[in-house]
């Protein structure tokens, strides 16, 4: 898989904040079938940044219900990507 096929996009939430400011974290949406190997690479070529470790985890679409109509959301994949001491993604800084 190409780097870009495999991150794809950030996630940005309260929690995501708090991590990147006090644990140097950054959380992304991955693909299903990527593994911490790969993300790992993915990271340090796309942001030129040495990363510490990776954990990944798989989310399961949460059922939602629109009057009588049932609906779910999709699952998907997320990698909490710890940077080295020091390392920075520009990225985040302005979110």
């Amino acid at each position: 898989m190409i780097n870009y096929d495999i991150i794809k996009r950030p996630v940005i939430t309260e929690k995501t904040s708090t991590q990147k400011d006090k644990h140097n974290q950054v959380t992304f949406e991955i693909d299903p079938r990527a593994n911490r190997i790969e993300v790992q690479r993915a990271v340090e070529q796309i942001f030129n940044v040495k990363v510490a470790d990776v954990h990944t985890q798989h989310v399961r679409g949460k059922y939602k219900r629109r009057g009588r109509i049932l609906g779910k959301r999709r699952n998907w994949k997320k990698a909490i990507v710890k940077l080295m001491p020091g390392e920075r993604i520009e990225f985040f800084e302005g979110a």
